[in-house]
């Protein structure tokens, strides 16, 4: 097949082209951060929580394969390949953040979940495939990170608004504390103000004829998604099998976190366990904002400088490094009564979030083939979702039965999972990648 030319592009291209992902990641990081506590606030148990996020899992494992089968096949000299399916993603996370903050009772809000998940995850994976397709090998790994970047600044600045609107917006309206319809509202404006930049600043790369004679022979129907969905796992290379034994562990013990965190700060450093109509839990849901926004703030301030050690180390190695890093963090996390040395623990996290978001990419792009580019990141976000809706689904009644509803034995529980990640990773048999140019990451004082 002929090779598509791809332009050597500057680094304020990449960063353009990568604003988009700051608005998707904004409205991931509400959902990270602030919907666990709405659930709080209207009145669910410890238990619950778990099941009440089945959204994320289930409307990644079921769209971002199908759409990214279907934007391998689309092209529109107007709109491309990739950018209407993330502006219509981006779109419903707008709609669905504006009236989040309405919701009146628990199934209220877990129904508006279900469509926020929806649009993320229609405007997340053809923006992966987005990356591969516009920039060759050597430039893959900024574009990549460069997203990395965008997730700990996006989601840095939900935790901060999460941080200091309770200080400014006042009292409660409706079911909701009054910041929270600020934060919601807020995170409306950039989701689809940040894809409308991207998409006003990069154009996409046209298929080569060959591609649009391969468009026209096998069109675009109701079928073509799974069947390419089907095809595609059957020939999925084993670096990939590899993969997904990380990632069963690395988000399984990541939902866990996200679900508990806030709890466990409460209880380890607030002592309490009272959640509903509590100003105490109130106090320590505004910390943890802090808290994940600190190792947001980690994230985006490392991400680059993972490319440099991915050269020297191999990607393999950095990430099972970062792993490690984030697994101590959590082990250690339950156990803090200083809510300022909650910092210093939640910043080895903040390293293996930096690398989460990237590197793994980085250790298989080079055998996935250029033409299914779309189909595979979808499997691997399938990669993703499934350990969390295999969480969603038994760590309710793990937590009930066996760590008595303790959501610091949680943390602790995810940072044993970590370490398994850690070990599971030094397992990949991957290809060395040699095609990494470290003239095309930042350093210094770019």
């Amino acid at each position: 097949m002929m090779k598509t030319f791809k332009p050597k592009l500057t680094f304020a291209n990449i960063i353009n082209m990568n604003v988009g992902f700051f608005g998707i990641q904004y409205s991931f990081g509400l959902q990270q951060s602030a919907v666990n506590p709405i659930y709080d606030f209207l009145g669910a148990s410890p238990d619950e929580i778990p099941l009440l996020n089945l959204a994320g899992p289930m409307t990644g494992l079921l769209i971002q394969p199908i759409i990214g089968a279907m934007s391998d096949k689309t092209w529109s000299p107007k709109f491309g390949r990739r950018k209407p399916y993330f502006f219509i993603g981006a779109l419903m996370c707008s709609i669905a953040l504006l009236f989040y903050p309405f919701s009146s009772s628990l199934w209220m809000a877990a129904g508006l979940l279900w469509i926020l998940d929806v649009g993320n995850n229609t405007a997340m994976e053809p923006y992966r495939a987005f990356i591969a397709d516009k920039l060759d090998e050597s430039q893959q790994p900024t574009g990549f990170q460069a997203q990395s970047f965008f997730t700990g600044l996006g989601q840095t600045l939900v935790n901060l608004s999460i941080f200091i609107f309770p200080m400014i917006f006042l009292g409660t309206t409706g079911s909701l504390p009054t910041w929270i319809y600020a934060s919601f509202f807020l995170g409306s404006v950039c989701s689809i103000g940040s894809v409308w930049w991207s998409m006003r600043s990069t154009s996409e790369i046209p298929p080569t004829e060959e591609e649009l004679a391969e468009m026209k022979a096998s069109p675009l129907s109701i079928l073509s998604p799974f069947i390419d969905i089907i095809g595609a796992i059957k020939d999925m290379p084993k670096v990939l099998w590899q993969l997904a034994l990380v990632y069963l562990f690395q988000w399984y013990a990541l939902f866990c976190y996200w679900q508990n965190s806030a709890k466990s700060i409460a209880q380890s450093v607030w002592k309490t366990t009272v959640y509903q109509d509590n100003p105490t839990y109130s106090e320590a849901v505004s910390w943890s904002g802090l808290v994940n926004g600190w190792y947001n703030i980690v994230m985006f301030l490392v991400a680059f400088s993972l490319v440099y050690f991915a050269k020297k180390y191999s990607p393999k190695k950095v990430h099972a490094f970062c792993l490690l890093l984030a697994g101590l963090g959590f082990l250690a996390f339950p156990m803090i009564e200083n809510k300022y040395l909650l910092f210093p623990a939640i910043t080895g996290f903040g390293i293996g979030w930096a690398s989460m978001m990237g590197i793994p990419y980085l250790i298989v792009v080079s055998e996935i083939p250029k033409e299914r580019y779309g189909v595979y990141m979808g499997i691997i976000n399938m990669m993703i979702v499934i350990p969390m809706l295999i969480q969603t689904l038994s760590f309710g009644y793990i937590l009930k039965h066996f760590l008595n509803n303790d959501p610091g034995k949680a943390i602790t529980f995810a940072g044993v999972f970590l370490l398994i990640a850690a070990a599971a990773t030094l397992l990949i048999k991957a290809k060395p990648n040699q095609n990494i140019d470290i003239k095309a990451v930042p350093m210094g004082g770019h």
